[in-house]
């Protein structure tokens, strides 16, 4: 990775429906524009994800999505969905990035978030680069939050398993959804911590205890799993199978989607989807790697990816 920076500027977007979005700019000020889609949604940015990109190259723009990071209200579902973060990003170009376009970087749902807005604004894309493919269709969420990626990890399962009374888990994500949105702290916290640990744990081909860590504390698992399971009970705001549908969209954007073969948490059937619907795109199947961004192949192909745009 490129070394470590610290921002040469900050600030927030005041949305004008409840919510200041927070933003920061790294890198070049004259360099290339790009803009950074973290995961969830709920995940928030890290100093890591700056790293990605050539910072003598490019000017790089990083944000924490609407409720969570440092994004305020804390963990808020108001005023929160695909096309409210779509909006939030076509103001940032417009009024922090000040471009006519840029490069759009996204994994996991923030590939989501990367699709969504480069089918709504194609225009404003110079490339797309897409990692670990999510795009929320029934099948996918059912895959990993229903039955399916709990075939790979029975041990992890029943920890997800844990809060929810077996009337319940006909459908564990409605089910979750009750708690973390409840009036009752305790409930909240427990079941944010269940939701978080059974993504934390699956989301590497090996275990990583950093990956555990990052989400171990009450108040950033609260805002991840609130947001997400927001997301997921909405399907995404999308119509099931939008993105894939409306990939066509994409036909003029050069782009690279990365995938990793062994990814349990989104897999790679979405990807090699996207990739028909978008045969434009290099199609990378990282075959030593599950959905991490840091995993060493994933991470040595979208440097790679970011190298090859700086021109």
């Amino acid at each position: 990775m490129y070394p470590e920076i610290q921002p040469y500027k900050h600030g927030y977007l005041d949305t004008g429906d409840g919510h200041k979005v927070y933003w920061e700019l790294s890198g070049n000020p004259q360099g290339k524009p790009t803009i950074f889609l973290h995961g969830g949604p709920g995940g928030g940015c890290s100093p890591t994800h700056r790293r990605l990109f050539d910072p003598a190259v490019y000017n790089i723009l990083l944000f924490d999505q609407r409720g969570c990071g440092r994004s305020t209200p804390h963990a808020s579902l108001e005023n929160n969905t695909t096309w409210h973060l779509v909006a939030d990003i076509e103001r940032l170009r417009k009024e922090v990035l000040k471009t006519e376009k840029l490069q759009v970087f996204g994994g996991s749902w923030g590939s989501t978030l990367a699709l969504a807005y480069a089918e709504t604004h194609p225009e404003r894309v110079s490339e797309l680069i897409v990692r670990g493919i999510f795009t929320l269709r029934q099948e996918e969420l059912h895959w990993f939050y229903q039955e399916g990626a709990s075939w790979l990890f029975p041990d992890l399962w029943e920890g997800f398993l844990a809060p929810i009374p077996d009337a319940e888990r006909g459908d564990l994500i409605n089910a979750y959804h009750r708690r973390l949105t409840g009036t009752d702290r305790a409930e909240q916290i427990k079941a944010a911590h269940a939701w978080t640990r059974w993504e934390s744990h699956t989301i590497t081909l090996l275990p990583s205890a950093s990956h555990v860590q990052a989400l171990s504390a009450d108040d950033t698992a609260l805002a991840f799993a609130r947001i997400e399971n927001h997301y997921f009970v909405n399907k995404g705001f999308m119509d099931e199978g939008q993105l894939i549908r409306d990939a066509h969209k994409l036909a003029g954007i050069p782009g690279v989607i990365v995938q990793g073969r062994y990814d349990a948490c989104t897999p790679a059937r979405t990807a090699w989807d996207l990739h028909k619907a978008w045969p434009q795109a290099e199609f990378q199947l990282i075959q030593d790697a599950g959905h991490a961004f840091d995993e060493p192949g994933i991470l040595a192909r979208l440097i790679a990816a970011t190298d090859q745009f700086r021109t």
